[in-house]
């Protein structure tokens, strides 16, 4: 995969699914590393407690860095379909804009062949 961090250039629907996928995966290990038993638990006060400073601080970097980088794709995703990535904003539209974004990122495909944002991602090289 390309740069994961930056938003030029275009991204396919397997590119978006595989970052969503591995995000999730890494999420899982690190929850269940941290947490431990604790979070099956359902205790809050547990929960708390199996947090310490420095699991506090990797969760944080954690979430920074996913958020960055699914912004990042969804942009490219939105460059595939030859719109701005200002579109990954339709997910603060209330009932209609999350669902818009899953379809328009994760169903439909991009424009074949070049287009404003770069050369097509599934184009042969």
């Amino acid at each position: 995969m390309a740069n994961l961090f930056d938003f030029q250039g275009r991204a396919n629907r397997a590119k978006f699914w595989l970052v969503a996928l591995g995000i999730l995966v890494v999420e899982l290990i690190l929850f269940a590393a941290i947490f431990g038993g604790a979070a099956t638990s359902g205790d809050p006060e547990q929960m708390a407690a199996a947090i310490g400073p420095l699991a506090g601080i990797v969760l944080f970097v954690f979430v920074v860095a996913a958020t960055w980088i699914s912004i990042a794709v969804a942009v490219k995703r939105y460059h595939d379909r030859n719109k701005s990535g200002w579109w990954v904003l339709i997910v603060f539209v209330p009932v209609i804009g999350g669902l818009w974004y899953l379809i328009e990122c994760g169903f439909l495909r991009g424009t074949a062949g070049p287009n404003n944002y770069g050369p097509d991602p599934l184009a042969a090289t």
